[in-house]
Protein backbone atom coordinates (compact mmCIF):
# COMPACT_ATOMS: atom_id res chain seq x y z
CA UNK A 1 0.00 0.00 0.00
CA UNK A 2 1.55 3.38 -0.98
CA UNK A 3 2.03 5.66 1.99
CA UNK A 4 3.18 8.82 0.19
CA UNK A 5 -0.32 10.30 0.30
CA UNK A 6 -0.97 9.41 3.95
CA UNK A 7 -0.79 12.14 6.53
CA UNK A 8 1.96 12.19 9.13
CA UNK A 9 -0.53 11.31 11.87
CA UNK A 10 -1.73 8.28 9.89
CA UNK A 11 1.84 7.20 9.20
CA UNK A 12 2.77 7.43 12.88
CA UNK A 13 -0.48 5.71 13.86
CA UNK A 14 0.20 2.91 11.35
CA UNK A 15 3.74 2.52 12.69
CA UNK A 16 2.48 2.43 16.26
CA UNK A 17 -0.26 -0.06 15.36
CA UNK A 18 2.26 -2.29 13.59
CA UNK A 19 4.67 -2.20 16.53
CA UNK A 20 1.84 -2.84 18.97
CA UNK A 21 0.63 -5.72 16.78
CA UNK A 22 4.09 -7.27 16.73
CA UNK A 23 4.44 -6.87 20.48
CA UNK A 24 0.94 -8.27 20.91
CA UNK A 25 1.87 -11.31 18.83
CA UNK A 26 5.05 -11.65 20.87
CA UNK A 27 3.07 -11.34 24.07
CA UNK A 28 0.47 -13.87 22.94
CA UNK A 29 3.17 -16.30 21.90
CA UNK A 30 4.92 -15.74 25.23
CA UNK A 31 1.66 -16.31 27.08
CA UNK A 32 1.06 -19.49 25.04
CA UNK A 33 4.54 -20.82 25.74
CA UNK A 34 4.31 -19.80 29.38
CA UNK A 35 1.00 -21.63 29.68
CA UNK A 36 2.54 -24.72 28.06
CA UNK A 37 5.52 -24.53 30.41
CA UNK A 38 3.18 -24.00 33.35
CA UNK A 39 1.10 -26.99 32.27
CA UNK A 40 4.25 -29.07 31.91
CA UNK A 41 5.42 -27.98 35.34
CA UNK A 42 2.01 -28.66 36.84
CA UNK A 43 2.11 -32.14 35.31
CA UNK A 44 5.61 -32.60 36.64
CA UNK A 45 4.69 -31.40 40.11
CA UNK A 46 1.34 -33.22 40.25
CA UNK A 47 2.59 -36.56 38.84
CA UNK A 48 6.27 -37.28 38.49
CA UNK A 49 7.57 -35.09 41.30
CA UNK A 50 4.73 -36.06 43.65
CA UNK A 51 5.15 -39.74 42.80
CA UNK A 52 8.91 -39.42 43.24
CA UNK A 53 8.52 -37.78 46.65
CA UNK A 54 5.87 -40.26 47.83
CA UNK A 55 7.87 -43.17 46.40
CA UNK A 56 10.98 -41.88 48.15
CA UNK A 57 9.10 -41.78 51.45
CA UNK A 58 7.64 -45.16 50.65
CA UNK A 59 11.11 -46.53 49.88
CA UNK A 60 12.41 -45.03 53.12
CA UNK A 61 9.66 -46.75 55.10
CA UNK A 62 10.45 -49.99 53.20
CA UNK A 63 14.14 -49.83 54.03
CA UNK A 64 13.30 -49.05 57.66
CA UNK A 65 11.01 -52.06 57.73
CA UNK A 66 13.78 -54.25 56.26
CA UNK A 67 16.22 -52.92 58.83
CA UNK A 68 13.79 -53.53 61.66
CA UNK A 69 13.09 -57.10 60.47
CA UNK A 70 16.80 -57.73 60.09
CA UNK A 71 17.41 -56.42 63.59
CA UNK A 72 14.61 -58.58 64.93
CA UNK A 73 16.06 -61.68 63.28
CA UNK A 74 19.58 -60.94 64.36
CA UNK A 75 18.62 -59.97 67.93
CA UNK A 76 18.15 -62.54 70.64
CA UNK A 77 15.89 -60.29 72.70
CA UNK A 78 12.20 -61.29 72.34
CA UNK A 79 11.06 -57.90 73.58
CA UNK A 80 12.69 -56.24 70.61
CA UNK A 81 10.60 -58.35 68.24
CA UNK A 82 7.47 -57.33 70.09
CA UNK A 83 8.47 -53.64 69.90
CA UNK A 84 9.39 -53.77 66.24
CA UNK A 85 6.25 -55.69 65.48
CA UNK A 86 4.10 -52.82 66.75
CA UNK A 87 6.22 -50.28 64.83
CA UNK A 88 6.02 -52.42 61.70
CA UNK A 89 2.24 -52.43 61.88
CA UNK A 90 2.17 -48.63 62.02
CA UNK A 91 4.73 -48.40 59.22
CA UNK A 92 2.72 -50.78 57.10
CA UNK A 93 -0.33 -48.57 57.46
CA UNK A 94 1.65 -45.54 56.40
CA UNK A 95 3.16 -47.42 53.48
CA UNK A 96 -0.29 -48.57 52.41
CA UNK A 97 -1.46 -44.94 52.37
CA UNK A 98 1.60 -43.97 50.34
CA UNK A 99 1.03 -46.89 48.00
CA UNK A 100 -2.54 -45.73 47.42
CA UNK A 101 -1.39 -42.15 46.72
CA UNK A 102 1.12 -43.41 44.19
CA UNK A 103 -1.50 -45.57 42.53
CA UNK A 104 -3.84 -42.58 42.15
CA UNK A 105 -1.17 -40.51 40.43
CA UNK A 106 0.18 -43.07 38.01
CA UNK A 107 -0.76 -42.46 34.38
CA UNK A 108 1.73 -44.42 32.31
CA UNK A 109 0.75 -48.08 31.73
CA UNK A 110 4.28 -49.36 32.19
CA UNK A 111 4.44 -47.57 35.51
CA UNK A 112 1.12 -49.12 36.48
CA UNK A 113 2.41 -52.58 35.59
CA UNK A 114 5.60 -51.98 37.52
CA UNK A 115 3.60 -50.66 40.46
CA UNK A 116 1.40 -53.79 40.34
CA UNK A 117 4.51 -55.96 40.50
CA UNK A 118 5.73 -53.93 43.46
CA UNK A 119 2.36 -54.48 45.14
CA UNK A 120 2.60 -58.24 44.64
CA UNK A 121 6.14 -58.30 45.99
CA UNK A 122 5.04 -56.15 48.94
CA UNK A 123 2.26 -58.57 49.79
CA UNK A 124 4.77 -61.44 49.87
CA UNK A 125 7.18 -59.18 51.76
CA UNK A 126 4.59 -58.34 54.41
CA UNK A 127 3.48 -61.97 54.75
CA UNK A 128 7.06 -63.21 55.20
CA UNK A 129 7.78 -60.37 57.65
CA UNK A 130 4.73 -61.19 59.73
CA UNK A 131 5.64 -64.88 59.74
CA UNK A 132 9.16 -64.08 60.86
CA UNK A 133 7.82 -61.88 63.66
CA UNK A 134 5.53 -64.69 64.76
CA UNK A 135 8.37 -67.25 64.76
CA UNK A 136 10.57 -64.84 66.63
CA UNK A 137 7.81 -64.18 69.17
CA UNK A 138 7.34 -67.94 69.58
CA UNK A 139 11.02 -68.28 70.38
CA UNK A 140 11.88 -70.20 67.23
CA UNK A 141 14.82 -68.11 66.23
CA UNK A 142 16.32 -70.68 63.93
CA UNK A 143 13.16 -71.03 61.84
CA UNK A 144 12.78 -67.27 61.77
CA UNK A 145 16.35 -66.85 60.57
CA UNK A 146 15.87 -69.64 58.04
CA UNK A 147 12.79 -67.90 56.61
CA UNK A 148 14.60 -64.58 56.67
CA UNK A 149 17.39 -65.96 54.55
CA UNK A 150 15.27 -68.09 52.26
CA UNK A 151 12.28 -65.86 51.60
CA UNK A 152 12.62 -62.45 53.20
CA UNK A 153 15.89 -61.39 51.70
CA UNK A 154 14.93 -62.41 48.12
CA UNK A 155 11.52 -60.78 48.26
CA UNK A 156 12.86 -57.65 49.97
CA UNK A 157 15.60 -57.43 47.36
CA UNK A 158 13.07 -57.82 44.54
CA UNK A 159 10.78 -55.21 46.13
CA UNK A 160 13.70 -52.89 46.68
CA UNK A 161 14.73 -53.26 43.05
CA UNK A 162 11.23 -52.56 41.75
CA UNK A 163 10.78 -49.50 43.98
CA UNK A 164 14.16 -48.17 42.84
CA UNK A 165 13.11 -48.79 39.24
CA UNK A 166 9.91 -46.80 39.87
CA UNK A 167 11.92 -44.01 41.47
CA UNK A 168 14.35 -44.08 38.58
CA UNK A 169 11.52 -43.81 36.07
CA UNK A 170 9.96 -40.86 37.91
CA UNK A 171 13.28 -39.14 38.23
CA UNK A 172 13.91 -39.75 34.56
CA UNK A 173 10.51 -38.25 33.76
CA UNK A 174 11.39 -35.32 36.02
CA UNK A 175 14.61 -34.86 34.10
CA UNK A 176 12.77 -35.17 30.78
CA UNK A 177 10.10 -32.71 31.94
CA UNK A 178 12.80 -30.33 33.12
CA UNK A 179 14.57 -30.70 29.79
CA UNK A 180 11.32 -30.04 27.95
CA UNK A 181 10.68 -27.01 30.15
CA UNK A 182 14.21 -25.72 29.57
CA UNK A 183 13.90 -26.38 25.84
CA UNK A 184 10.51 -24.67 25.67
CA UNK A 185 11.82 -21.79 27.75
CA UNK A 186 14.91 -21.49 25.56
CA UNK A 187 12.82 -21.72 22.41
CA UNK A 188 10.30 -19.20 23.73
CA UNK A 189 13.11 -16.91 24.84
CA UNK A 190 14.81 -17.15 21.46
CA UNK A 191 11.59 -16.66 19.52
CA UNK A 192 10.46 -13.81 21.75
CA UNK A 193 13.88 -12.24 21.43
CA UNK A 194 13.70 -12.66 17.67
CA UNK A 195 10.20 -11.20 17.60
CA UNK A 196 11.26 -8.29 19.79
CA UNK A 197 14.40 -7.73 17.74
CA UNK A 198 12.39 -8.00 14.51
CA UNK A 199 9.76 -5.65 15.90
CA UNK A 200 12.42 -3.19 16.97
CA UNK A 201 14.27 -3.52 13.66
CA UNK A 202 11.09 -3.22 11.61
CA UNK A 203 9.88 -0.34 13.78
CA UNK A 204 13.26 1.38 13.45
CA UNK A 205 13.23 0.83 9.67
CA UNK A 206 9.70 2.15 9.32
CA UNK A 207 10.47 5.02 11.70
CA UNK A 208 13.54 5.84 9.60
CA UNK A 209 11.47 5.75 6.44
CA UNK A 210 8.75 7.90 8.01
CA UNK A 211 11.28 10.32 9.48
CA UNK A 212 13.01 10.46 6.08
CA UNK A 213 9.68 11.16 4.39
CA UNK A 214 9.19 13.99 6.89
CA UNK A 215 12.70 15.42 7.19
CA UNK A 216 13.54 15.34 3.46
CA UNK A 217 10.58 17.59 2.44
CA UNK A 218 11.24 19.75 5.51
CA UNK A 219 14.88 20.06 4.41
CA UNK A 220 13.72 21.04 0.92
CA UNK A 221 11.27 23.51 2.49
CA UNK A 222 14.07 24.94 4.65
CA UNK A 223 16.32 25.37 1.59
CA UNK A 224 13.49 27.08 -0.30
CA UNK A 225 12.83 29.37 2.68
CA UNK A 226 16.56 30.22 2.96
CA UNK A 227 16.71 31.02 -0.76
CA UNK A 228 13.63 33.21 -0.51
CA UNK A 229 15.13 34.92 2.56
CA UNK A 230 18.34 35.48 0.54
CA UNK A 231 16.26 36.99 -2.32
CA UNK A 232 17.01 34.03 -4.59
CA UNK A 233 14.03 32.83 -6.61
CA UNK A 234 16.05 31.33 -9.45
CA UNK A 235 15.97 27.71 -8.28
CA UNK A 236 14.27 24.84 -10.02
CA UNK A 237 10.58 24.21 -9.55
CA UNK A 238 9.72 22.56 -6.23
CA UNK A 239 8.97 18.86 -6.71
CA UNK A 240 6.18 17.49 -4.49
CA UNK A 241 6.23 13.70 -4.12
CA UNK A 242 3.90 13.20 -1.15
CA UNK A 243 0.42 14.18 -0.17
CA UNK A 244 0.98 14.57 3.56
CA UNK A 245 1.46 17.76 5.52
CA UNK A 246 5.06 18.15 4.29
CA UNK A 247 3.85 17.82 0.70
CA UNK A 248 1.18 20.41 1.40
CA UNK A 249 3.90 22.63 2.92
CA UNK A 250 6.07 22.28 -0.20
CA UNK A 251 3.05 22.93 -2.41
CA UNK A 252 2.25 26.06 -0.37
CA UNK A 253 5.89 27.20 -0.62
CA UNK A 254 5.82 26.59 -4.37
CA UNK A 255 2.63 28.63 -4.70
CA UNK A 256 4.10 31.34 -2.47
CA UNK A 257 7.31 31.50 -4.55
CA UNK A 258 5.33 31.66 -7.80
CA UNK A 259 3.10 34.41 -6.39
CA UNK A 260 6.17 36.24 -5.07
CA UNK A 261 7.85 35.98 -8.48
CA UNK A 262 4.75 37.35 -10.18
CA UNK A 263 4.44 40.15 -7.62
CA UNK A 264 8.13 41.09 -7.87
CA UNK A 265 8.00 41.10 -11.65
CA UNK A 266 4.90 43.28 -11.59
CA UNK A 267 6.54 45.60 -9.04
CA UNK A 268 9.71 45.74 -11.14
CA UNK A 269 7.77 46.59 -14.30
CA UNK A 270 5.61 49.13 -12.46
CA UNK A 271 8.78 50.69 -11.00
CA UNK A 272 10.30 50.89 -14.49
CA UNK A 273 7.14 52.46 -15.90
CA UNK A 274 6.99 54.87 -12.94
CA UNK A 275 10.62 55.83 -13.54
CA UNK A 276 9.90 56.39 -17.25
CA UNK A 277 6.71 58.33 -16.51
CA UNK A 278 8.37 60.45 -13.83
CA UNK A 279 11.23 61.18 -16.25
CA UNK A 280 8.73 62.35 -18.83
CA UNK A 281 6.89 64.34 -16.14
CA UNK A 282 10.15 65.94 -15.02
CA UNK A 283 11.04 66.82 -18.62
CA UNK A 284 7.55 68.21 -19.21
CA UNK A 285 7.70 70.18 -15.96
CA UNK A 286 11.05 71.64 -17.03
CA UNK A 287 9.56 72.74 -20.36
CA UNK A 288 6.47 74.03 -18.59
CA UNK A 289 8.62 75.92 -16.10
CA UNK A 290 10.58 77.52 -18.94
CA UNK A 291 7.39 78.46 -20.78
CA UNK A 292 5.84 79.76 -17.56
CA UNK A 293 8.87 81.97 -16.99
CA UNK A 294 8.57 83.29 -20.56
CA UNK A 295 4.85 83.88 -20.01
CA UNK A 296 5.59 85.78 -16.80
CA UNK A 297 8.13 87.93 -18.69
CA UNK A 298 5.60 88.65 -21.44
CA UNK A 299 2.94 89.46 -18.86
CA UNK A 300 5.28 91.89 -17.15
CA UNK A 301 5.96 93.56 -20.50
CA UNK A 302 2.22 93.65 -21.19
CA UNK A 303 1.56 95.16 -17.77
CA UNK A 304 4.15 97.87 -18.44
CA UNK A 305 2.63 98.59 -21.87
CA UNK A 306 -0.84 98.73 -20.33
CA UNK A 307 0.42 101.26 -17.80
CA UNK A 308 1.80 103.41 -20.63
CA UNK A 309 -1.44 103.03 -22.59
CA UNK A 310 -3.41 104.01 -19.50
CA UNK A 311 -1.30 107.15 -19.13
CA UNK A 312 -1.80 108.00 -22.83
CA UNK A 313 -5.56 107.46 -22.61
CA UNK A 314 -5.64 109.60 -19.49
CA UNK A 315 -3.87 112.35 -21.41
CA UNK A 316 -6.36 111.93 -24.27
CA UNK A 317 -9.21 112.26 -21.79
CA UNK A 318 -7.67 115.47 -20.42
CA UNK A 319 -7.27 116.80 -23.97
CA UNK A 320 -10.86 115.88 -24.78
CA UNK A 321 -12.00 117.73 -21.65
CA UNK A 322 -10.05 120.79 -22.77
CA UNK A 323 -11.57 120.53 -26.25
CA UNK A 324 -15.00 120.32 -24.66
CA UNK A 325 -14.35 123.51 -22.76
CA UNK A 326 -13.12 125.16 -25.94
CA UNK A 327 -16.21 124.00 -27.81
CA UNK A 328 -18.39 125.50 -25.08
CA UNK A 329 -16.51 128.74 -25.43
CA UNK A 330 -16.93 128.58 -29.21
CA UNK A 331 -20.66 128.07 -28.76
CA UNK A 332 -20.84 131.13 -26.53
CA UNK A 333 -18.87 133.12 -29.08
CA UNK A 334 -21.14 131.93 -31.86
CA UNK A 335 -24.15 133.00 -29.81
CA UNK A 336 -22.68 136.41 -29.33
CA UNK A 337 -21.94 136.50 -33.06
CA UNK A 338 -25.58 135.89 -33.68
CA UNK A 339 -26.46 138.77 -31.45
CA UNK A 340 -24.01 140.95 -33.38
CA UNK A 341 -25.55 139.94 -36.65
CA UNK A 342 -28.94 140.85 -35.25
CA UNK A 343 -27.64 144.25 -34.34
CA UNK A 344 -26.17 144.70 -37.84
CA UNK A 345 -29.76 145.22 -39.06
CA UNK A 346 -30.14 148.29 -36.86
CA UNK A 347 -26.74 149.75 -37.42
CA UNK A 348 -24.30 149.26 -40.23
CA UNK A 349 -21.77 151.35 -38.49
CA UNK A 350 -20.88 148.62 -36.19
CA UNK A 351 -20.26 146.17 -39.09
CA UNK A 352 -16.55 146.80 -39.25
CA UNK A 353 -16.15 146.40 -35.51
CA UNK A 354 -18.34 143.31 -35.58
CA UNK A 355 -16.41 142.06 -38.59
CA UNK A 356 -13.16 142.39 -36.68
CA UNK A 357 -14.69 140.59 -33.74
CA UNK A 358 -15.98 137.95 -36.09
CA UNK A 359 -12.49 137.62 -37.57
CA UNK A 360 -11.16 137.06 -34.05
CA UNK A 361 -13.87 134.56 -33.32
CA UNK A 362 -13.18 132.84 -36.62
CA UNK A 363 -9.49 132.69 -35.66
CA UNK A 364 -10.49 131.06 -32.39
CA UNK A 365 -12.77 128.65 -34.23
CA UNK A 366 -10.04 127.91 -36.70
CA UNK A 367 -7.65 127.21 -33.79
CA UNK A 368 -10.29 125.05 -32.11
CA UNK A 369 -10.86 123.19 -35.36
CA UNK A 370 -7.13 122.74 -35.74
CA UNK A 371 -6.75 121.42 -32.17
CA UNK A 372 -9.81 119.25 -32.62
CA UNK A 373 -8.28 117.85 -35.78
CA UNK A 374 -5.08 117.10 -33.87
CA UNK A 375 -7.03 115.49 -31.00
CA UNK A 376 -9.03 113.43 -33.47
CA UNK A 377 -5.80 112.37 -35.14
CA UNK A 378 -4.32 111.36 -31.76
CA UNK A 379 -7.52 109.54 -30.87
CA UNK A 380 -7.36 107.65 -34.18
CA UNK A 381 -3.75 106.67 -33.44
CA UNK A 382 -4.67 105.46 -29.93
CA UNK A 383 -7.65 103.62 -31.37
CA UNK A 384 -5.34 101.91 -33.84
CA UNK A 385 -3.09 100.90 -30.95
CA UNK A 386 -6.06 99.60 -28.97
CA UNK A 387 -6.88 97.25 -31.80
CA UNK A 388 -10.29 95.61 -31.87
CA UNK A 389 -11.51 97.41 -28.74
CA UNK A 390 -10.63 100.85 -30.18
CA UNK A 391 -12.46 100.36 -33.48
CA UNK A 392 -15.56 102.28 -32.31
CA UNK A 393 -13.39 104.95 -30.82
CA UNK A 394 -11.59 105.29 -34.21
CA UNK A 395 -14.92 105.79 -35.95
CA UNK A 396 -15.84 108.54 -33.48
CA UNK A 397 -12.40 110.12 -33.90
CA UNK A 398 -12.88 110.12 -37.69
CA UNK A 399 -16.20 111.85 -37.33
CA UNK A 400 -14.66 114.42 -34.99
CA UNK A 401 -11.89 115.02 -37.51
CA UNK A 402 -14.43 115.50 -40.30
CA UNK A 403 -16.34 117.93 -38.13
CA UNK A 404 -13.12 119.78 -37.33
CA UNK A 405 -12.29 120.03 -41.01
CA UNK A 406 -15.79 121.20 -41.73
CA UNK A 407 -15.50 123.74 -38.88
CA UNK A 408 -12.25 125.01 -40.35
CA UNK A 409 -13.82 125.17 -43.77
CA UNK A 410 -16.82 127.03 -42.34
CA UNK A 411 -14.49 129.44 -40.56
CA UNK A 412 -12.69 130.15 -43.81
CA UNK A 413 -16.00 130.69 -45.53
CA UNK A 414 -17.16 133.03 -42.74
CA UNK A 415 -13.90 134.87 -43.05
CA UNK A 416 -14.46 135.26 -46.76
CA UNK A 417 -17.96 136.44 -46.17
CA UNK A 418 -16.80 138.97 -43.59
CA UNK A 419 -14.23 140.23 -46.10
CA UNK A 420 -16.90 140.50 -48.68
CA UNK A 421 -19.19 142.28 -46.18
CA UNK A 422 -16.40 144.75 -45.41
CA UNK A 423 -15.77 145.34 -49.09
CA UNK A 424 -19.45 145.45 -49.88
CA UNK A 425 -21.09 147.29 -46.99
CA UNK A 426 -23.78 148.29 -49.36
CA UNK A 427 -24.84 144.75 -49.64
CA UNK A 428 -24.72 144.25 -45.86
CA UNK A 429 -28.37 144.53 -45.30
CA UNK A 430 -29.05 141.90 -47.90
CA UNK A 431 -26.40 139.63 -46.55
CA UNK A 432 -27.25 140.18 -42.86
CA UNK A 433 -29.92 137.59 -43.05
CA UNK A 434 -27.59 135.20 -44.73
CA UNK A 435 -24.95 135.95 -42.13
CA UNK A 436 -27.46 135.29 -39.38
CA UNK A 437 -28.32 131.94 -40.96
CA UNK A 438 -24.65 131.15 -41.36
CA UNK A 439 -23.97 132.08 -37.73
CA UNK A 440 -26.81 129.82 -36.70
CA UNK A 441 -25.20 127.04 -38.67
CA UNK A 442 -21.94 127.81 -36.95
CA UNK A 443 -23.64 127.69 -33.57
CA UNK A 444 -25.20 124.38 -34.47
CA UNK A 445 -21.91 123.03 -35.79
CA UNK A 446 -20.04 124.17 -32.71
CA UNK A 447 -22.71 122.60 -30.56
CA UNK A 448 -22.31 119.40 -32.51
CA UNK A 449 -18.56 119.62 -32.07
CA UNK A 450 -19.08 120.18 -28.35
CA UNK A 451 -21.37 117.17 -28.14
CA UNK A 452 -18.93 114.97 -30.05
CA UNK A 453 -16.05 116.10 -27.89
CA UNK A 454 -18.18 115.32 -24.80
CA UNK A 455 -18.77 111.85 -26.14
CA UNK A 456 -15.05 111.51 -26.83
CA UNK A 457 -14.37 112.62 -23.25
CA UNK A 458 -16.82 110.07 -21.81
CA UNK A 459 -15.41 107.34 -24.06
CA UNK A 460 -11.88 108.28 -23.02
CA UNK A 461 -12.86 108.03 -19.33
CA UNK A 462 -14.49 104.65 -19.88
CA UNK A 463 -11.51 103.50 -21.91
CA UNK A 464 -9.18 104.66 -19.12
CA UNK A 465 -11.23 102.70 -16.56
CA UNK A 466 -11.25 99.64 -18.81
CA UNK A 467 -7.52 99.85 -19.37
CA UNK A 468 -7.06 100.21 -15.61
CA UNK A 469 -9.11 97.04 -15.06
CA UNK A 470 -7.14 95.28 -17.79
CA UNK A 471 -3.93 96.34 -16.05
CA UNK A 472 -5.24 94.98 -12.74
CA UNK A 473 -6.18 91.70 -14.44
CA UNK A 474 -2.78 91.50 -16.10
CA UNK A 475 -1.12 92.11 -12.72
CA UNK A 476 -3.22 89.35 -11.13
CA UNK A 477 -2.46 87.08 -14.09
CA UNK A 478 1.23 87.83 -13.59
CA UNK A 479 0.95 86.86 -9.89
CA UNK A 480 -0.92 83.67 -10.80
CA UNK A 481 1.72 82.88 -13.41
CA UNK A 482 4.46 83.31 -10.83
CA UNK A 483 2.54 81.04 -8.43
CA UNK A 484 2.13 78.51 -11.23
CA UNK A 485 5.85 78.71 -11.87
CA UNK A 486 6.49 77.95 -8.19
CA UNK A 487 4.04 75.04 -8.34
CA UNK A 488 5.72 73.77 -11.49
CA UNK A 489 9.08 73.85 -9.71
CA UNK A 490 7.58 71.97 -6.74
CA UNK A 491 5.99 69.46 -9.13
CA UNK A 492 9.32 68.99 -10.88
CA UNK A 493 11.02 68.41 -7.52
CA UNK A 494 8.28 65.92 -6.51
CA UNK A 495 8.58 64.14 -9.88
CA UNK A 496 12.35 63.92 -9.44
CA UNK A 497 11.89 62.54 -5.90
CA UNK A 498 9.33 60.03 -7.21
CA UNK A 499 11.76 59.05 -9.94
CA UNK A 500 14.50 58.46 -7.36
CA UNK A 501 12.11 56.42 -5.19
CA UNK A 502 11.09 54.36 -8.24
CA UNK A 503 14.77 53.78 -9.02
CA UNK A 504 15.37 52.65 -5.43
CA UNK A 505 12.33 50.37 -5.64
CA UNK A 506 13.59 48.89 -8.92
CA UNK A 507 17.04 48.44 -7.37
CA UNK A 508 15.53 46.71 -4.31
CA UNK A 509 13.38 44.41 -6.43
CA UNK A 510 16.35 43.79 -8.72
CA UNK A 511 18.18 42.12 -5.83
CA UNK A 512 15.86 39.13 -6.19
CA UNK A 513 17.26 36.48 -8.50
CA UNK A 514 14.40 35.20 -10.61
CA UNK A 515 14.17 31.97 -12.54
CA UNK A 516 14.35 32.88 -16.22
CA UNK A 517 12.40 29.74 -17.14
CA UNK A 518 9.58 30.27 -14.66
CA UNK A 519 6.00 30.58 -15.97
CA UNK A 520 5.57 33.78 -13.94
CA UNK A 521 8.44 35.46 -15.81
CA UNK A 522 7.08 34.32 -19.19
CA UNK A 523 3.63 35.63 -18.28
CA UNK A 524 5.12 38.94 -17.05
CA UNK A 525 7.11 39.34 -20.29
CA UNK A 526 3.93 38.68 -22.22
CA UNK A 527 2.14 41.39 -20.25
CA UNK A 528 4.98 43.93 -20.53
CA UNK A 529 3.79 45.53 -23.83
CA UNK A 530 0.38 45.99 -22.29
CA UNK A 531 1.83 47.76 -19.28
CA UNK A 532 4.08 49.96 -21.41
Amino acid sequence: MPTSHLSIAKKLASLLCLILTLFLCSGLYGIFKLRAITQEMNTMFDQSLAIERIASDWYRNFTNAVQRTTATVKSSDPALATLFSAIAIEGSKQSSVQQQQIKERLVDESDKRLFAEIGEHRKVFLAVRDEINKLKAAGDAAAAEQMFNDKYLPVSAATDSKIKELLSRQRQRLDEAGERIRSASTQATALLSALCAGSILLGALLAWRISLSITRPLKDAREVAHKIANMDLSGQAIQVHSGDETGELLQALSSMRTALETTLLDVRQVAEHIATATGEIASGNADLSHRTEETATHLQSTASAMEQLSATVHQSADAASTANQLASTAASVAARGGEVVSKVVSTMDEINQSSRKINDIIGVIDGIAFQTNILALNAAVEAARAGEQGRGFAVVAGEVRNLAQRSAQAAREIKGLIGTSVEKVSDGSRLVQEAGSTMQDIVNSVQRVSDIIGEITAASVEQSNGIRQVGTSVTQLDQMTQQNAALVEESAAAAQSLREQAARLAETVGRFQLNQASPALAQANHRRPLLG
